[in-house]
């Protein structure tokens, strides 16, 4: 989703038909189509963002004090919403989540056990 520009509009359409539906979570991320993904997300949810848990996830090389509230700034933009409702780090490193440099932060909470693909990071943008 959102990687062809040509099919943006019949994508949207599929989201939309499937909160009519009852789909009540939408999980996309800044990876899928560079963006282009929560650019669909953004006209699906269009009059509707109360209906819909809106789930993104950021890339791992923006996984930094200076880089995560960026990202963060980004996706708000291109979803066209004010909040995300749970933002995720997409993980794929080998290096343990727990030995990275910002682990330190007061908000970070990662996983303890391998295996876990996402965790949750609370982030002030004020």
């Amino acid at each position: 989703m959102g990687e062809n520009k040509s099919a943006h509009t019949e994508e949207g359409a599929a989201l939309r038909l499937g909160i009519d539906l009852g789909m009540t979570l939408i999980d996309t991320a800044e990876m899928y189509g560079e963006g282009g993904a929560e650019r669909v997300v953004a006209d699906a949810i269009t009059g509707q963002r109360d209906r819909v848990f809106v789930v993104t996830i950021v890339y791992p090389h923006n996984a930094s004090r200076t880089k995560l509230p960026k990202a963060c700034e980004r996706s708000l933009r291109r979803l066209c919403i004010d909040a995300i409702d749970l933002y995720l780090l997409h993980w794929r490193e080998k290096i343990p989540a727990s030995r990275k440099p910002w682990r330190r932060s007061r908000n970070f909470d990662p996983p303890e056990r391998s295996g876990a693909g996402a965790f949750q990071i609370s982030i002030s943008m004020t």
